[in-house]
């Protein structure tokens, strides 16, 4: 299993939205229950900033990952899993600058 080891740049933002099933009746009653196990995992939208040579090996683990194969990685949290990005960005800021967002998806099972 490969490991994500590139450093974060300062922003970083978790995300996370239940999963739950929810049956409403007619008289505005509602019942709620978690939609299987796992129904909770991490989504982060992390951020790198550096010239191309900082940058350059980022995109290709991502690319060479496809959005299919899942890697370690451990958030800021400091709370290690195995994650899946299926989605980047890169954008040249300036000259010599550049950025890459990505969000990681948590996974389970792999």
């Amino acid at each position: 299993m490969a490991t994500f080891n590139f450093p974060l740049s300062y922003s970083a933002n978790l995300s996370v939205k239940p999963r739950v099933r929810t049956a409403s009746f007619s008289d505005g009653y509602e019942q709620r229950v978690a939609d299987g196990i796992n129904t909770k995992l991490r989504v982060w939208s992390v951020n790198f900033n550096g010239d191309a040579a900082t940058i350059n090996p980022i995109e290709a683990f991502l690319d060479d990952k496809g959005g299919v194969t899942s890697f370690d990685w451990t958030p800021p949290t400091g709370i290690a899993g195995k994650w899946l990005c299926s989605e980047w960005n890169r954008s040249i800021e300036d000259y010599n600058n550049e950025s890459l967002s990505a969000s990681f998806k948590e996974v389970i099972g792999e």
